[in-house]
């Protein structure tokens, strides 16, 4: 029988984490999946803990290391639901995660993207995103008005707590495969969804991004990382002036990394292209910082992070 919902797990050496996530998944209070797993060329013992887990809901495909994007683009295009979920191999799902996207699915059926909203984990700390413009009426639902406004601080959708029709993944080619170690390729996929179809939303916290795992893709090398190209958007922001202020943060975000790397030519091409109106105070401040003073500040927001106070320069 034809599943109602794949759920893909891309998986990179994550022998620490894989048995709990996968365990949150099949857990869930909606059973009507299956599971994809795609082994990305594991050498740490991944692969075969995946293997030790007896569901017949579970389906495992091995492929060479090629990177998250090709690994998710693989897991779709074996997929048989019609619905795809994404999880990575590091976060965990609270057991109506399912049932929540479901939900939305029945409630709003021609969307392009279904998201929950979801927590941040740093160790014990749990820190919930914060949306704009989203109503906080408990287990509130319905379609973002305007996705960019509503991603500034932390984006609508996270790779995580996002539902697509696989429909619309075929048409849109999926990931950009060469956007490579982590650095855009989810990002760039919910702006050409979100360009093109509505985007329903759910307030109620059911997932949990992991932020201190092993082998985390995003603590790569800035250097050897080929980040999203957010200019290819840059015509569309003259009829959409939010769409421009959510390319300058992103913008921020990764000249940013640049800067913390001692890349500075590379930060400064970022920030050339980026509207001062377009980032709050804090972001207007630590752009004009040095790469040594942006080091410290960095160094003294992890110390507050172990205190449990959580500074972001986004809100």
């Amino acid at each position: 029988m034809t599943p109602f919902i794949s759920i893909v797990i891309p998986l990179y050496n994550k022998v620490l984490s894989i048995e709990k996530t996968i365990d949150c998944a099949l857990n869930q209070t909606f059973s009507d999946f299956e599971i994809i797993i795609v082994n990305d060329g594991s050498t740490d013992g991944s692969a075969a803990i995946v293997e030790d887990i007896k569901d017949s809901r579970i389906k495992i495909y091995s492929t060479n290391n090629q990177g998250v994007s090709a690994a998710r683009n693989y897991g779709i295009a074996k997929a048989q639901a019609d619905y795809i979920a994404f999880l990575d191999a590091d976060d965990i799902w609270l057991p109506n995660h399912l049932e929540n996207l479901n939900t939305l699915l029945q409630k709003f059926p021609n969307c392009g993207l279904y998201c929950s909203a979801y927590e941040k984990q740093y160790k014990s700390i749990k820190t919930p995103a914060v949306f704009n413009n989203i109503p906080n009426t408990n287990n509130w639902t319905g379609i973002v008005n305007n996705y960019f406004e509503s991603s500034i601080n932390n984006a609508i959708a996270w790779t995580s707590a996002a539902m697509v029709p696989k429909s619309i993944l075929k048409a849109l080619n999926g990931f950009d495969e060469s956007i490579t170690l982590g650095a855009g390729e989810d990002t760039d996929l919910w702006i050409r969804i979100a360009l093109q179809y509505p985007v329903a939303f759910c307030n109620s916290v059911t997932a949990i991004h992991n932020l201190q795992s092993e082998n985390r893709i995003s603590n790569s090398k800035t250097d050897s990382r080929q980040f999203i190209d957010l200019d290819v958007y840059e015509p569309l922001t003259k009829d959409n002036p939010s769409l421009k202020t959510y390319l300058d943060v992103n913008r921020f975000a990764i000249g940013m990394q640049y800067k913390l790397s001692g890349n500075t030519k590379m930060a400064e091409e970022y920030f050339s292209k980026t509207e001062s109106n377009s980032l709050n105070k804090k972001q207007q401040f630590l752009m004009s910082q040095s790469a040594t003073t942006a080091r410290l500040i960095k160094r003294f927001q992890t110390f507050l992070r172990k205190l449990r106070i959580n500074l972001t320069p986004f809100h």
